[in-house]
């Protein structure tokens, strides 16, 4: 296995670049061997941070100095005009010249999917890249795509998000067989919007295991690996999910007060912690980038490093273009 190399956007996150290199450090102490980091961002800054941790660069750590850094306030279309030496663009220069084999940034979502599919471009067959998130569920947690990359969808564009979402899950989250759900309002095929009647339509015939709807009621009992949605409704399903186990720890805490010394909280809820499960992959481009939250702490920065690092080894990339080619392009015409 050749050595991994991920570039990591260090100027991201609300705390940049404290929070990408302490997630940095984290990553190469506890992580298995054989990957090297390139931090993009203001150099001085990465050093004095690295200095913290008494690490300097070395055979496995790397500096790339970007002398911008993009704003969550700035228009995604324009940045990399605007921006060339942003961190975020460099970083992803890495990964398009060959220097790096993945890209992860807690920058602005809607930057880092312009970038990336202007930089990376979009694979073959797909018409519109989409976010996928793990989501824990009473089961095994589910992928669930998309999560905000596309507001408006097609049918066609759901099965391409099914496709992505099943190689996803089975070489970053073991399952050999993955289970295919469509989030709706009712389990009857008939059942919900246009967009959800065609979908089911498409999916049936897809070649896929499609397990049919998916209520928002059994999204936690986990019926499927895979979730498919529009990212208007994924995006919403995801940040409720995410509120949950911060409001659920705060009224235990409360309520339980008396006996909480007995009660691990902070583990029961582990579960729900969204830096668990690190970044969330940019499926249906032509190259491996990661996003994670602008507030993730470096706990989650490593994490979606572990995420890159597993993709890259499974040779994702490469079974979404060979499966795409084939399987994708039938949904279009239906």
């Amino acid at each position: 296995m050749k050595n991994v190399r991920i570039a990591l956007d260090a100027m991201g996150t609300d705390r940049h670049p404290a929070v990408e290199v302490a997630g940095a450090v984290e990553a190469l102490r506890d992580l298995p061997d054989g990957f090297t980091l390139i931090l993009i961002g203001d150099q001085p800054r990465i050093e004095d941070e690295l200095a913290r941790f008494d690490a300097v660069p070395g055979d496995r750590l790397e500096i790339v100095h970007a002398t911008q850094r993009i704003e969550p306030s700035e228009a995604p279309a324009t940045v990399v005009r605007r921006k060339p030496n942003s961190s975020i663009v460099l970083a992803l220069m890495q990964q398009r010249e060959g220097a790096a084999d993945a890209c992860v940034s807690a920058g602005s979502t809607g930057a880092v999917m312009a970038a990336s599919l202007l930089l990376l471009g979009a694979l073959p067959g797909i018409h519109r890249p989409a976010i996928a998130t793990v989501l824990p569920t009473a089961a095994d947690p589910m992928v669930m795509l998309d999560a905000g990359a596309n507001v408006d969808s097609k049918p066609y564009h759901l099965v391409q998000f099914a496709h992505l979402g099943a190689i996803y899950a089975r070489d970053v989250m073991r399952r050999p067989h993955p289970r295919i759900g469509l989030l709706n309002i009712g389990e009857e095929p008939e059942k919900g919007n246009e967009l959800a009647v065609e979908t089911h339509k498409l999916l049936r015939k897809s070649g896929l295991d499609f397990v049919g709807n998916v209520e928002g009621r059994d999204v936690i009992r986990g019926v499927c690996d895979v979730l498919v949605t529009d990212g208007f409704v994924g995006n919403v399903l995801l940040k409720f999910y995410e509120s949950v186990a911060g409001f659920m720890y705060s009224l235990l805490t409360r309520e339980l007060a008396p006996v909480q010394a007995e009660l691990d909280l902070a583990k029961v809820f582990q579960v729900l912690d969204y830096t668990e499960y690190g970044g969330a992959p940019l499926l249906g481009v032509n190259g491996l980038s990661i996003i994670c939250h602008g507030g993730s702490p470096p706990r989650a920065i490593k994490n979606a490093i572990r995420v890159a690092i597993q993709a890259v080894e499974t040779n994702m990339l490469g079974h979404i273009r060979r499966e795409v080619a084939g399987a994708v392009p039938i949904a279009e015409g239906a």
